[in-house]
């Protein structure tokens, strides 16, 4: 994150969004500060908080996407809400401290992602011991009147065939002279095992595996009384009380592998400094994204429905402004937390805000209307564009798709006609054309066989084109 500079920030943006510039400058600008803030002495670095953004912009021009991609680029905690969902403290419904309780659980799992991944190597290794103690139980060595026994029991052992025909084995059948000597057939026994095991040659054999039975039941009675909220971790204080049962299941080496695998990967992880870290990362680098902010915008009637609105910006404003919540993790500063909100404004406007909402939002920025030839550039250009996308799903089944030109033109021209004629959903459009023009392909795709098929202008016009005459239809259609 140190290395990055506004322009390689919006050069990275540009790989998934098309257009929205001035959108992209801003955020990246957001982003630069958060390091430039770092660097600042340390009697300032308190004082510099973040310049919150309001998006303005039909919905489908990229919004959400840049907030979203933003935050992956730099591993930061990200969630997306609706200013909608919440209700001012009084009324029945969801509070405005539950998207930093949310943003924190957001920070758990990604922190907790990446550390289970820096782990998994050791886990794999321990994994691979207990199958090992499961084929050959090693507590055997040291009970002489048992010892033949666990041989005998080994031998015969479902998890092992012919294991004596390896030409390194040491015939256990022999008797042994020595407890050292069955030590050391022993690990040689085991050895032999471990390349095995490795080479994939036991996949397939069963060993008799200790894993825990969890019970949930508790947990859901307090989900579902809206209690998993309120900043204590009721799965924690139930775990202690009722600790899970263990009970011996008899698997493949194969599923063994994933069971026991989850089961290193819980053991190694610790849940406590991964706590503390998420609330840090939470603090400093945390990105809400408040949709729908113009819903709750309209000026404040004195009765109906729209009487509570201003009541949840004035809940919203204090978290903007930096106060302390209590999650179930630990209290979490909102001071530096992002804020980037977003909302079409068709009906109100960003001054039909309160005034000091309106305050914490001191950058604004306008996201254009997507035309058709945006909606080209939509289809060809980012990473994870819809064309490249179904290319690589029908190519799964080996049919290798293309699409000429003039069909992408006709596609991108035929979403922005529905758009005009229907309700402007932007970029949103092409999925709905895109999935109509080759449902029938992949709906015949596994008849079809491995071929190469080419999307024409003509074949275009033959899906969708009465579709567009057919205004009426459209509506329910596309």
């Amino acid at each position: 994150m140190e290395d990055l500079i506004p322009s390689e920030i919006v050069a990275e943006l540009d790989k998934y969004i098309v257009g929205q510039k001035q959108a992209k400058e801003a955020v990246a600008i957001a982003l630069r500060n958060r390091i430039r803030r770092k660097k600042l002495p340390k009697s300032l670095i308190e004082e510099v908080t973040p310049k919150n953004i309001i998006m303005i912009g039909p919905t489908g021009v990229g919004k959400t996407e840049i907030a979203r991609r933003l935050a992956k680029l730099v591993r930061a905690p990200f969630i997306k809400v609706e200013a909608t969902k919440f209700t001012e403290v009084g009324y029945v419904g969801k509070d405005v401290d539950s998207m930093i309780r949310d943003l924190v659980q957001a920070a758990v799992q990604l922190i907790r992602k990446e550390k289970m991944e820096e782990i998994r190597g050791n886990a794999k290794e321990r994994v691979e011991e207990r199958i090992l103690q499961a084929l050959l139980p090693t507590g055997q060595i040291d009970k002489k009147d048992r010892r033949d026994t666990s041989y005998k029991d080994f031998q015969t052992n479902q998890s092992i065939d012919n294991i004596d025909k390896e030409k390194n084995m040491i015939e256990i059948e022999t008797p042994l002279s020595s407890h050292d000597l069955q030590k050391e057939r022993l690990l040689k026994t085991k050895e032999i095992l471990k390349n095995k095991l490795r080479k994939g040659e036991l996949e397939e054999r069963e060993i008799s595996i200790e894993i825990e039975e969890q019970s949930h039941s508790s947990i859901e009675i307090f989900s579902n009384m809206g209690m998993e909220g309120i900043g204590i971790d009721f799965k924690e204080i139930l775990d202690k009380m009722l600790p899970n049962r263990k009970k011996r299941k008899k698997v493949k080496i194969s599923e063994a592998r994933k069971i026991l695998l989850d089961d290193e990967l819980e053991k190694l992880l610790d849940m406590n400094k991964i706590a503390k870290e998420a609330i840090h990362r939470t603090e400093e680098l945390g990105i809400v994204f408040i949709d729908e902010i113009d819903k709750i915008a309209m000026k404040e009637k004195s009765y109906g429905p729209d009487v509570s609105r201003s009541g949840v910006q004035r809940d919203i404003l204090p978290i903007i402004e930096g106060s302390t919540i209590m999650t179930k993790y630990g209290a979490v500063k909102t001071d530096y937390v992002l804020f980037i909100a977003a909302g079409a404004f068709n009906v109100s406007k960003p001054s039909d805000l309160i005034p000091e909402l309106q305050g914490r939002f001191p950058l604004r920025v306008e996201l254009n209307s997507l035309n058709q030839e945006d909606l080209e550039k939509i289809l060809i250009e980012p990473d994870n564009s819809l064309i490249k996308q179904y290319k690589a799903l029908l190519n799964t089944e080996g049919i290798d798709l293309d699409f000429d030109s003039d069909a992408i033109k006709e596609i991108s021209k035929i979403a922005s006609v529905l758009n005009e004629q229907n309700e402007n959903i932007g970029a949103r459009r092409l999925y709905t054309v895109m999935e109509k023009l080759l449902d029938r392909i992949s709906f015949n795709t596994p008849k079809i066989g491995k071929r190469k098929i080419i999307i024409t202008k003509k074949y275009v016009v033959n899906r969708l084109q009465n579709i567009i005459q057919k205004e009426d239809l459209s509506k329910y259609i596309l």
